[in-house]
């Protein structure tokens, strides 16, 4: 088999399994590929798909997005924007709507400072705020407010009512 240009993937892939304290039979068991399949990786001799780097990444408790990058499925800079966005959204500590307005303010600056934004499935983000007539959610700053509140500006005598 002739080696394909995916030997930085192999060997990246490699120090981390081996900094991981893993066989490459555990690694192959916990991605759920085979051990030939995973070791032909390894060695440059197969290019994986995305799914199948996916599994590994997370069989490595390392980003995907990374794996992506070094076998030349993503942009390092398309990385970097993928990244925070998944940190945003991954994120237990803010609610749905707080995530919409910081991902919106991410973007906003994104934009302000000459970079593109990623649109497509990738970049999908939840759904942006909606404005009301007498609350400007589209200025970054009203709808960070609002987010640090909680209250989406919504916040009416029924939102300071305690419930029974």
């Amino acid at each position: 088999m002739a080696s394909l240009n995916v030997g930085n993937l192999g060997e990246y892939l490699r120090e981390q399994r081996r900094s991981a304290q893993l066989s490459l039979r555990q690694l192959a068991d916990a991605a759920g590929v085979s051990n030939p399949y995973l070791s032909q990786i390894e060695r440059g001799l197969r290019k994986p798909s995305a799914e199948v780097l996916q599994q590994v990444a997370k069989a490595l408790r390392i980003s995907a997005e990374t794996l992506y990058v070094r076998a030349g499925i993503l942009d390092e800079r398309d990385r970097d924007e993928l990244e925070t966005r998944a940190v945003i959204i991954a994120d237990p500590s803010i609610n749905e709507r707080q995530k919409a307005v910081l991902l919106q303010i991410y973007e906003s600056f994104r934009k302000e400072n000459g970079f593109e934004v990623t649109e497509g499935p990738d970049a999908a983000a939840p759904a942006a705020p909606t404005a009301r007539a007498d609350h400007d959610t589209t200025d970054p700053a009203t709808a960070a407010d609002d987010a640090r509140r909680g209250d989406g500006g919504d916040a009416g005598p029924a939102a300071s009512q305690p419930s029974h």
